[in-house]
């Protein structure tokens, strides 16, 4: 049975692709930050919906700080 939306996981990554012409052109520190609220996003993505994904990386944030 095929499902009708990819999961979130496929979903990030697809998202992640979107983003790399923007990524391309961050210097090196600003693209290892860029780099880490992605991982953050993949860390949450068994509890979260895709629409969440924004607000669990600004909670991981946060807790850095």
């Amino acid at each position: 049975m095929g499902r009708t939306i990819p999961s979130f996981r496929i979903a990030s990554e697809i998202e992640e692709g979107k983003w790399r012409p923007f990524r391309s052109v961050l210097d090196k520190k600003d693209r290892k930050m860029f780099d880490e609220m992605f991982s953050y996003a993949r860390l949450h993505n068994p509890d979260c919906m895709l629409s969440c994904c924004l607000m669990s990386i600004c909670c991981q944030i946060q807790k850095l700080w």
